[in-house]
């Protein structure tokens, strides 16, 4: 089992990232903190595998105190889990030993694909033995590809999904069904078909756009496509 410790400042942001957490097999929540010198105090009492961090702490940033830990010996896994969207924050994450970095909002699959990942990749290092080239390129290959190599089910073919990654990744701003179709040439039901499945994967962003009355109308961004570029 892996225990997760969650920390973000938004009480209501942990208690919804802690319930995606313990929906994943293999995970549980160890506990949640709420600013870093909480996350501090759980990381001393041992037992902590990953943690969910956010970025903006009431204490300190959550580069600070990643950069903290490792200086104090800490060893823990790090999925930075943040509305920090500027390349330096990007790069000093992963130059602090960040192994993935989330942007919100993001939906429970979203979450999931990289809670996977991780496990996938716990289960590889933790094997006996040494490593061939072709090891070490599937370890280093894993986080970044899980995005994307989720299989499409049956009944859905991979050109189709491509051409929609496609619309979606050249598109300025997200789209909804109705513009994918229009621009893809399908129909709107295959379009609304393929983006839920795309959604759920975890390669697709939703997002809500309100009017001023009836439903909220669903809009979506290729989100697979702007991790690889970050």
């Amino acid at each position: 089992m892996i225990d997760v410790l969650v920390v973000d400042d938004d009480f209501r942001v942990a208690e919804v990232n802690s319930a995606y957490v313990s929906r994943v097999p293999g995970f549980r929540v160890r506990g949640t903190a709420h600013n870093a010198a909480q996350a501090l105090a759980e990381l001393e009492r041992g037992g902590v595998d990953l943690l969910l961090l956010d970025h903006y702490l009431p204490d300190e940033t959550g580069l600070s105190l990643m950069r903290r830990i490792r200086q104090l010996g800490h060893h823990t896994d790090v999925i930075m889990v943040t509305a920090a969207r500027d390349m330096a924050t990007v790069q000093a994450a992963m130059r602090y030993g960040a192994l993935q970095y989330l942007v919100k909002p993001f939906t429970f699959p979203g979450l999931r694909v990289k809670l996977e990942a991780y496990a996938r990749l716990r289960r590889t290092l933790e094997s006996a033995g040494e490593a061939g080239q072709d090891q070490v390129d599937r370890i280093f290959g894993t986080l970044r590809t899980a995005a994307v190599a989720a299989p499409l089910p049956k009944g859905h073919s991979a050109p189709t999904a491509d051409l929609i990654r496609r619309v979606l990744s050249d598109a300025a701003r997200p789209l909804s069904a109705h513009e994918v179709a229009e621009r893809s040439g399908l129909s709107r039901s295959t379009a609304q078909r393929y983006l839920k499945r795309l959604e759920e994967s975890g390669r697709l962003r939703l997002t809500l756009r309100y009017g001023e009355t009836g439903r909220p109308e669903h809009r979506y961004t290729w989100e697979a496509a702007r991790e690889h570029e970050r």
